[in-house]
């Protein structure tokens, strides 16, 4: 069955694929490839490492399906395992996770970036920079915060989750979730204003070492 035509919720689907129909497990997965992927990629900072997590994740919820709740939310759910087989994926290859806040903020690829929504009093520091570059750029800001307070960002800003579904799939409390987002985005706007200030410093070095040898 083509996702783009099935109307059937999350929840109707789960129903249907335990009652026998085998196409709706299928639906599900294509309906949340990308948002999955795209959270897994961000999390882990590797697409080879976020595929084996997402295989992972749907062999999971294969195995758990006739433990949820249809009364609940579906994608916290899911969310909640993917989360789960992240930070497990991450502690095996005992590494710290790295994720590209410079993408827009909604899935469409449209609207702005995370860099945006912290304001820019300074274009000139960055409007040099070609994309890759400042996608270097905010990934050091992004690796100086802990990885509990990026994976809040990545729910909060890229899935667009309600606070109670963070909590969820955090599993923190309602209150946890919004002082933790609430220090991630303080947090990563001190470590921007650290890495626009270390990429002044380095161009005003180079143009200073050009000039010298002008």
């Amino acid at each position: 069955m083509d996702d783009r035509i099935d109307t059937r919720t999350d929840e109707e689907l789960v129903e249907d694929y335990l009652e026998g129909d085998v196409v709706a497990f299928r639906v599900i997965i294509e309906r949340y490839h990308d948002a999955l992927m795209g959270f897994l990629t961000r999390l882990t900072g590797q697409r080879q490492l976020a595929e084996d997590v997402f295989q992972d994740t749907f062999l999971q919820l294969h195995q758990s399906l006739e433990t949820f709740d249809s009364s609940r939310r579906f994608k916290p759910w899911l969310f909640t395992i993917a989360a789960n087989k992240g930070r497990d994926a991450l502690r095996k290859i005992q590494r710290r996770p790295t994720v590209s806040l410079s993408a827009t903020v909604d899935e469409s690829g449209e609207g702005r970036s995370f860099v945006d929504l912290m304001g820019n009093d300074d274009p000139d520091i960055t409007k040099n920079l070609s994309n890759e570059d400042l996608s270097a750029l905010v990934q050091k800001a992004v690796d100086r915060l802990s990885p509990r307070l990026r994976e809040v960002l990545l729910l909060a800003y890229f899935q667009r989750m309600s606070y109670a579904q963070i909590a969820e799939v955090c599993q923190i409390p309602l209150g946890t979730v919004k002082s933790r987002l609430h220090a991630a985005v303080t947090g990563f706007a001190k470590r921007w204003e650290e890495v626009r200030e270390e990429q002044r410093s380095a161009e005003e070095s180079a143009q200073s070492q050009w000039r010298d040898q002008a």
